[in-house]
């Protein structure tokens, strides 16, 4: 009988986990879970952000580029699209700010007293003039509209 009794001892002491038990865990269980899809999805975002950045910033130095490299000009708006439409984004994700340094007479005035006016040359000009400085402000934006980069460019004969 002790083979029984310690058979019967053996059964009682392995009845399982209780409900209580079993709650407990799946909830630990859920939260370190729950955790762990936040940080991946964390950085799955902070990922594809930086993707769409490096784009950017690589396009945005693309079209100062071109720019930089065109002919003096009184538009540079071609260049600026022909850039970003090379990453096969759209035309609408390119800006471009143009002004031209004005003075009177361009050769006579003193430079102190000059001023910048917008658009890459004067008034109607289809040419610029010689010893014209034009500045430009590229403004690139992820076609998600995620990430905006901007870059200033001075182009001259001077």
């Amino acid at each position: 009988m002790t083979v029984g009794r310690a058979t019967r001892q053996f059964v009682r002491a392995d009845r399982g986990f209780t409900l209580i038990e079993i709650l407990i865990t799946i909830v630990l269980l859920g939260t370190v879970v729950v955790t762990v899809l936040a940080a991946v999805q964390a950085n799955l975002i902070a990922s594809s952000r930086s993707r769409s950045a490096a784009r950017v910033e690589s396009a945005i130095v693309n079209v100062a580029d071109r720019i930089n490299r065109a002919p003096k000009e009184c538009d540079y708006t071609i260049y600026a699209n022909a850039a970003v439409q090379t990453e096969g984004w759209s035309t609408d994700t390119v800006t471009l700010q143009q002004w031209h340094y004005g003075y009177d007479g361009y050769d006579t005035a003193p430079i102190g007293t000059a001023d910048w006016l917008p658009g890459a040359c004067e008034g109607q000009l289809t040419e610029p003039p010689d010893l014209i400085v034009q500045r430009l402000l590229i403004t690139v934006t992820s076609p998600d509209g995620t990430v905006t980069r901007s870059i200033e460019l001075v182009k001259s004969d001077v």
